[in-house]
């Protein structure tokens, strides 16, 4: 997930099943380019393939996104209940600086 262009595929594919040429054409990648970036993504159970002759379709895997997207819900409560703590002490220091610059006129 890490590699931004194996991201692009994922963003491509959440559209629908495609062909290796449609991804190619999508991506703006060379072939061998896009074929390496799938077979990562097939590896580690991203994406499904499905032969149709000679062709090859792709399409997104959603069960491990999903246990991503579960992972990382976890510590966006975390970051939401900071920032939203931040905010407070951000206006603290407001209210503090507004009050210092009336005292000084």
């Amino acid at each position: 997930m890490a590699e931004p262009r194996r991201r692009q595929v994922l963003d491509v594919l959440a559209g629908g099943e495609r062909s290796v040429n449609d991804l190619v054409e999508s991506l703006d990648l060379a072939q061998p380019q896009v074929s390496k970036h799938l077979r990562v993504l097939r590896e580690v159970g991203l994406v499904k393939v499905r032969d149709d002759g000679r062709q090859r379709f792709y399409s997104v895997n959603a069960r491990p996104l999903k246990s991503i997207h579960d992972w990382v819900k976890n510590y966006e409560q975390s970051w939401s209940k900071r920032f939203d703590r931040l905010d407070v002490v951000l206006e603290e220091l407001k209210t503090t600086e507004d009050k210092g610059s009336d005292h000084d006129q």
